[in-house]
C-alpha cells in the first residue's frame, strides 16, 4: 500500500520515514523471522517455545507470504518509478508471532516522497501493487491446492480429528471463505480428494499465505480515501464519483462490523460479519480519510487502464469477504 505526499493527506496523518536501505532490510529479515515463527506455530500446532531446528517448518509460510507482500509493494515502487515519483524501498512491519493467531507481519508499505502529477500516474501506481501481488497470491494458492498432502498430514498434527470429542470445549477458529477461494478448490481438487475445512487451513502454508494474501489485497483495494483501491476509483471516475463510492463502501463496512460486533455480543450462533470491520472503518474515516485530495491535473483515462480499473475492481469482489474470521467458543 503506497503512502502519498499530498498536501491535505500530510496534514491529517503526518509521519517520517528515513530513507535508509539498512531499515528496510532490517524490518524485511525481522518479519522474516517472525512470519517464520508464525508458520511454525500456524501449520504444527505447536504450543510453547519452539526449537531452533523447528523453524523450517515455517518456511514455506514465511517464503509465501513475504513474495506476495514483497510484489505487491515493488509494483508500487516501480510504477511510482516510471513516472519519476520519488518513492521509498517497502518497509515491512513485522508483528509478533503470538501463538496462535498471528500472522507474523501487519504488511508492508511504501512512501512516495514528491507529489503524483496527474490521475494516471496514481492510477498506475495504485494499481500496479494489488494486481502483481495478485498474480502470486493466486499462483501460490494453486500450487497449494495442486500440491495438497493426504489426510495422514493433518492426522499427524491432530490424531483425534475424526473422533467426535475432537474440538469439543475449545475455542473454534476459522478463516471465512472468499469467492475466489472457493473458485479454487473446486477448480483445483478432485472429488473423493481430502480437502481441509476452513477451520483447518491454516496448518497448509501455501494456503494460509493465500488466503492472507487475499485478505490484504481487498483490504487495500477497499475504494475509500488513499488505499489502493481508492487511488483507483479516484483516477477512473474523479473526485464526486469516488466520494460516492467511498462513503458506500464505508457504510458497508459499518454493517458487517455491527453484524458481527451484535453475534459476539449475545453469542449468536450466525457465521456473518466481522467486528473488526468496525476498528477499519474507524481507521478509514478518522485517519486515512473517505475524501481523496486531487491531483494537479486530472483527465480522462484511457480504454488500456480503464480496463485494468475494472480488473481490479474483479480482485476485490473476489478476494473480499465479509467475515474473514469465525471465532467460537
Amino acid at each position: 500500500m503506497p503512502e502519498t505526499s499530498q498536501s491535505s493527506f500530510r496534514k491529517s496523518f503526518n509521519f517520517k520515514l528515513k530513507e535508509n536501505p539498512l531499515i528496510n532490510l532490517m524490518l524485511f529479515l525481522v518479519t522474516f523471522v517472525t512470519t517464520t515463527i508464525a508458520g511454525v506455530y500456524w501449520t504444527t500446532n505447536i504450543q510453547g517455545p519452539i526449537e531452533f531446528y523447528q523453524l523450517a517448518n515455517g518456511l514455506p509460510y514465511s517464503v509465501s507470504i513475504l513474495l506476495i507482500l514483497g510484489v505487491h509493494e515493488f509494483g508500487h515502487y516501480f510504477a511510482a518509478v516510471a513516472h519519476k515519483v520519488k518513492a521509498t524501498l517497502p518497509y515491512f512491519i513485522p508483528f509478533p508471532p503470538v501463538n496462535p493467531l498471528s500472522f507474523g507481519t501487519m504488511g508492508a508499505v511504501i512512501k512516495t516522497k514528491s507529489i503524483i502529477p496527474n490521475n494516471k500516474a496514481m492510477f498506475d501506481i495504485g494499481a500496479a501493487g494489488p494486481i502483481a501481488g495478485f498474480v502470486v497470491c493466486f499462483a501460490i494458492m494453486a500450487y497449494g491446492f495442486t500440491h495438497l498432502p493426504t489426510v495422514d498430514y493433518l492426522l499427524a498434527i491432530h490424531p483425534d480429528y475424526f473422533s467426535p470429542e475432537y474440538g469439543k470445549n475449545a475455542i473454534s477458529f476459522a478463516f471465512g471463505d472468499s469467492l475466489l477461494f472457493v473458485m479454487m478448490r473446486e477448480l483445483f481438487t478432485t472429488p473423493g480428494q481430502f480437502v481441509p475445512p476452513m477451520s483447518e487451513i491454516y496448518h497448509y502454508p501455501y494456503l494460509c499465505a493465500g488466503w492472507f494474501g487475499l485478505f490484504v489485497t481487498s483490504m487495500n483495494l477497499i475504494p475509500v480515501g488513499q488505499l489502493d483501491g481508492g487511488h483507483v476509483i479516484y483516477s477512473m471516475f474523479g473526485g464526486k464519483r469516488h466520494e460516492a463510492i467511498a462513503s458506500i463502501s464505508l457504510i458497508t463496512l459499518i454493517f458487517f462490523g455491527a453484524i458481527g460486533v451484535v453475534t459476539a455480543f449475545f453469542d449468536l450462533n450466525y457465521s456473518f460479519g466481522w467486528s473488526g470491520w468496525m476498528f477499519w472503518a474507524f481507521i478509514l474515516y478518522f485517519i486515512i480519510k473517505v475524501k481523496h485530495p486531487p491531483v494537479t491535473y486530472f483527465e480522462r483515462l484511457g480504454t488500456g487502464r480503464m480496463i485494468i480499473g475494472v480488473i481490479a475492481i474483479i480482485i476485490f469482489i473476489l478476494s473480499f469477504t465479509p467475515t474473514p474470521f469465525v471465532v467460537s467458543f
